[in-house]
């Protein structure tokens, strides 16, 4: 089998910046995939579970609907964290008080034990490094994301799962 020809040289100026522009997403991904494969192999943890165990912890007794205000992700998605924590004994989901409908989340020794394994930071490098950017480049990278979204055609509901659920 002949070897496969490698695509042609960027040709003009948009090009260029296309492709700078691509190795510039590349790291910044294979940033965050790094550090989640790192969670994944140290504490035996997803990246998402380890950021909902460190919610647990900063909150005893989180509901469900807290610990997705507090990830920001989809009151869905943070079910099925919760399921899946539950399932490993890291976490307890006790009904508490009047609202016997709701869940309150703790922590359980289990969980402590696989948070303390964990590398940091627990929600992932990336929300934390865009927390160091001022606020006019955050205005302008936002505007900027949208534009590319938009030419994507992404789907909006991609907007709710962590990454470290990808």
């Amino acid at each position: 089998m002949p070897p496969r020809a490698s695509p042609p040289p960027p040709t003009g100026r948009d090009d260029d910046e296309a492709m700078l522009v691509l190795r510039q997403f590349r790291q910044v991904l294979n940033t965050v995939k790094t550090h989640f494969q790192q969670v994944e192999k140290k504490a035996g943890l997803g990246g998402a579970q380890a950021w909902a165990l460190s919610v647990v912890k900063q909150q005893p007794g989180v509901g469900v609907s807290g610990l997705a205000r507090a990830m920001d992700i989809h009151q869905s998605t943070a079910s099925n964290l919760v399921k899946a924590l539950v399932e490993r004994s890291l976490v307890e989901a006790r009904k508490e008080g009047a609202d016997r409908r709701s869940v309150q989340l703790h922590l359980l020794p289990a969980g402590a034990r696989a948070l303390r394994k964990t590398p940091g930071p627990f929600e992932g490098v990336l929300p934390g490094a865009l927390r160091e950017l001022d606020a006019p480049t955050l205005r302008r990278l936002r505007k900027d994301l949208a534009k590319l979204i938009l030419v994507l055609h992404a789907d909006e509901k991609w907007a709710g799962i962590p990454l470290g659920e990808m």
